[in-house]
């Protein structure tokens, strides 16, 4: 992975071993990184105007810690096990998982985890987790892409419970896009912060 010049450039390559040992670092780091974004999906946060799960705060750190490769193949993995039929997604119980479940309103939101994995990964693997500003202008383009191929998903595409097959841009705006555009921004906010945090925290170990 690229370096900044001060040593590994993500989070978590500090902590991966050498040798065959790092192979299987990489497969638990991916597996505890499913896990994490599969149980922020299920908690629901108070918030106004409406209450947000935890769900993209998890894959922005994921991706700010790991760096592009390694949060990707997390992120894609994480969506593979929903594919198969895994209740790792947000309203799964009651619904069900499955392909069926990427044809609904949040078909888009998903895929776009994979950009936030990908952009904000990659601001990583160059050093920017380092950094407060550059940190937060990453996580913020990456999740304004992922809200808008969300947005246009669910406007044109998205299959209602009603039978009603793209509901348009309106509707898409007014129900899956405005009501969380302040959680969005609290949870950037709460990443930018955290993860330079602890690189501090490290460099005065170091």
């Amino acid at each position: 992975m690229p370096s900044n010049g001060s040593g590994r450039a993500a989070l978590a390559e500090t902590f991966l071993p050498e040798g065959i040992a790092r192979a299987v670092g990489v497969i638990l780091l991916v597996l505890a990184g499913t896990l994490l974004i599969a149980i922020a999906a299920k908690i629901k946060v108070p918030f106004w105007p409406v209450p947000i799960t935890l769900q993209t705060l998890a894959v922005m750190a994921i991706a700010a810690a790991y760096g592009s490769r390694l949060a990707v193949a997390t992120v894609v993995a994480y969506l593979a096990e929903g594919l198969v039929g895994l209740p790792v997604f947000t309203n799964t119980p009651p619904l069900a998982a499955g392909p069926a479940y990427f044809l609904g309103p949040t078909g888009g939101f998903l895929i776009g985890f994979i950009v936030i994995a990908f952009v904000v990964g990659l601001a990583a693997d160059r050093g920017w987790s380092r950094s407060i500003p550059k940190l937060a202008a990453a996580i913020l383009v990456a999740d304004v892409i992922m809200m808008a191929m969300g947005f246009a998903w669910f406007a044109g595409f998205a299959h209602l419970s009603n039978g009603q097959v793209g509901p348009g841009m309106a509707f898409a705006w007014q129900w899956g896009v405005q009501p969380f555009i302040l959680g969005e921004l609290l949870k950037i906010a709460l990443v930018a912060l955290a993860v330079p945090a602890v690189w501090g925290l490290i460099g005065r170990k170091a």
